[in-house]
């Protein structure tokens, strides 16, 4: 009895070493790069002269309140474009395989390959004093349009390297979507709006939701885009930067930077909960 009771004890002992030493990188890599360096953030946050009192400048002081508007309406702003403009493109590409799909999707995604200084960049050269938008409206009408550096660059630049994240996510979604629900729908009478809204669109919500919940996440804190355009606008990205280098105000940064963070963690927690469910019309 205890013969054959040795080796299954060897064995879950040998096991349990196993998942501690496959688990012993990721807890050291948890803590060095996540754990202790937020732990330090909200420390140096709670250092400055209101102490804990501090994170809420956010919210109570007038310029640190504006710019945090500013920053949330231009995210949201951003992923619901970006929600609209990829969904349909995501559908489109999913139910036609027309020639040359695969360099469009290509094309569509090359932008993940861009850092966000060269994308504020390319919106210069779009719409900036000596760009393409600018040159096109003087011959027009004699004066040129540019927008680059106010908020409508801004937002033209978190849309494009938005975009590719959230098409990808849709085709991928599309892809999974069971096709005899919409021929039931068909054969119902449903005309192809109809099919699209009440078939389609209601499978694709988790989808959407998490998507969108990057997509929000990422344009709250994109800083490299903000850094080339936001120069008539402020963001917290920005903001951070500035109180970081040039006032050399720390725990103002500190504080900063922990809004934000929490503001992006909610957002990705309430799609993660919303999105746990599986898609109902998957096959």
């Amino acid at each position: 009895m205890d013969g054959r009771d040795e080796p299954g004890h060897d064995e879950l002992m040998s096991q349990r070493s196993f998942s501690l030493v496959c688990l012993a990188p990721l807890a050291v890599l948890t803590a060095a790069f996540f754990v202790l360096p937020m732990a330090r953030l909200v420390v140096v946050g709670a250092e400055g002269p209101q102490g804990l009192a501090g994170y809420l400048a956010i919210v109570l002081e007038p310029r640190y309140r504006a710019t945090l508007i500013n920053t949330v309406l231009l995210a949201s702003a951003t992923t619901l474009a970006t929600l609209v403009i990829a969904t349909v493109a995501a559908i489109f590409l999913q139910r036609h395989r027309l020639p040359g799909r695969a360099v469009l999707v290509a094309m569509l995604t090359f932008p993940l390959a861009f850092p966000g200084v060269v994308i504020g960049f390319l919106i210069i050269l779009l719409a900036g004093r000596q760009g393409l938008i600018g040159d096109v409206t003087r011959l027009l009408t004699g004066s040129k349009v540019v927008f680059a550096y106010s908020i409508w660059g801004l937002f033209l630049g978190y849309l494009y390297f938005s975009i590719p994240r959230v098409i990808l996510t849709i085709m991928a979604a599309v892809q999974k979507l069971d096709p005899g629900l919409e021929e039931a729908a068909r054969s119902l009478g449903a005309s192809p709006w109809a099919v699209q809204r009440d078939v389609v669109l209601p499978a694709l919500g988790p989808a959407f939701v998490a998507s969108g919940a990057i997509a929000f996440a990422t344009a709250m804190g994109a800083f490299g885009t903000a850094f080339t355009l936001a120069t008539n606008i402020d963001v917290l990205p920005m903001l951070i930067y500035t109180e970081f280098t040039l006032a050399a105000n720390f725990a103002t940064a500190a504080s900063l930077s922990v809004g934000l963070g929490l503001i992006s963690w909610a957002m990705l927690a309430l799609a993660r909960s919303l999105s746990g469910g599986t898609v109902a019309a998957t096959g």
